[in-house]
């Protein structure tokens, strides 16, 4: 049987492709490792990030099961928290004024060190932690069928375009360092797509307080 109407999955597709184009730690992490060291450095970094966010995933499943499986009230109210939360992370994002754009400080590595740091500094980020249980749950329907396993397909389709993404942005970007390090578009793409976030996460708030009005 099915866990998640096609439907939602391509929502919810098109949503995380939306996101992507913020470009957040994640991004600036994979330029620039490939800037510094090459694009198996950015190919391996984007990998580390993804598994930073499988780790998540499976923390939000298993969280999100068992406050489901004690009441179907308080899953509703952990919906409700993170589409306030999601709201407040769209308001932030339109009338924020983003500083000047300069790539993150990070030693150049190998691609072990690449892959084991993004991977760590994933992990141990409490922002993905707290985007995850808001973010996942806004896609899930109990009636559909187990709670973890829907939590996990999302995961995974969330983890699979992010490998894909910074893939995309080593390759992308590996013959071009130097025109990077000395230009300001990411910082212009920086402030557009801050905009069209906003406005991606404050549709997802919304989307909660007229999905069960039926």
């Amino acid at each position: 049987m099915m866990e998640l109407e096609f439907s939602t999955l391509i929502s919810y597709v098109i949503v995380v492709l939306g996101l992507f184009l913020l470009p957040g730690p994640a991004v600036m992490l994979t330029i620039t490792r490939t800037v510094q060291s090459g694009r198996k450095g950015g190919i391996m970094a984007g990998l580390g990030i993804a598994t930073g966010d499988f780790v998540h995933t499976l923390f939000a499943a298993v969280g999100l099961s068992a406050i489901l499986m004690s009441s179907a009230f308080a899953f509703n109210i952990v919906k409700y928290a993170g589409a306030a939360y999601l709201l407040y992370l769209g308001v932030r994002e339109i009338i924020r004024k983003p500083a000047g754009w300069q790539l993150p400080k990070v030693e150049s590595a190998g691609v072990v060190k690449s892959y084991l740091s993004a991977t760590i500094a994933e992990v141990l980020n409490p922002k993905t932690a707290l985007f995850f249980l808001a973010f996942l749950p806004q896609f899930l329907n109990p009636e559909r069928g187990e709670t973890v396993v829907q939590l996990l397909i999302l995961g995974f389709i969330f983890v699979l375009l992010s490998v894909l993404y910074t893939t995309a942005i080593a390759f992308s970007l590996s013959a071009f360092g130097k025109v990077v390090r000395r230009t300001a578009w990411i910082g212009r793409l920086n402030r557009l797509s801050g905009k069209f976030a906003g406005m991606i996460y404050i549709g997802l708030g919304i989307k909660v307080a007229f999905q069960r009005q039926q």
